[in-house]
């Protein structure tokens, strides 16, 4: 079990910035799907919510958009592997969790403004890593490293590949 619930020491850049494209994808209909009232509106939320949940917790073995991408996108384009650290990445997908969280529950609470406030910022960090590759979460990451409010035993890969 502890297996199942385990996130890759080292994750592919490519696959990650291609997943990063996907909540992009997602996030930006959901912005249009919440201002016309669609009803689809809380259906696209939780898929949004479960799939960081899903990578979150074991990283790409019960996520769809992970699967798809790690399983058939990736190998079919023949993109390559650049290893970096997986542990940031993960920081990176717990921070998009709570981001979800929070804007479902916004549209929950009928709070549309919040909810694109925080679908906005949401769809801005998943450009970030897909069209540029800078992974905010993983700056945030390397940050409280380096104010020592995580211990550097969490990346062991942190000093010898690079994020």
């Amino acid at each position: 079990m502890k297996d199942f619930f385990s996130f890759p020491e080292v994750v592919n850049e490519i696959s990650a910035r291609l997943v990063a494209f996907g909540v992009l994808s997602m996030a930006l209909l959901s912005l249009v799907l919440i201002n016309t009232n669609n009803t689809y509106t809380p259906i696209l939320l939780l898929i949004l919510l479960y799939g960081f949940l899903a990578r979150t917790s074991s990283g790409p073995k019960i996520s769809p958009l992970a699967l798809l991408v790690t399983r058939i996108i990736v190998p079919k384009l023949n993109l390559g592997d650049k290893p970096v650290p997986g542990p940031p990445k993960r920081f990176a997908q717990s921070i998009g969790l709570v981001f979800s969280l929070l804007i479902l529950v916004s549209w929950f609470s009928v709070n549309i403004a919040l909810a694109n406030t925080l679908l906005i910022i949401l769809a801005s960090f998943a450009f970030l890593e897909s069209a540029l590759g800078y992974c905010f979460g993983c700056k945030v990451f390397k940050l409280l490293i380096r104010a020592g409010l995580l211990s550097e035993d969490i990346c062991e890969k942190c000093s010898t590949l690079e994020y």
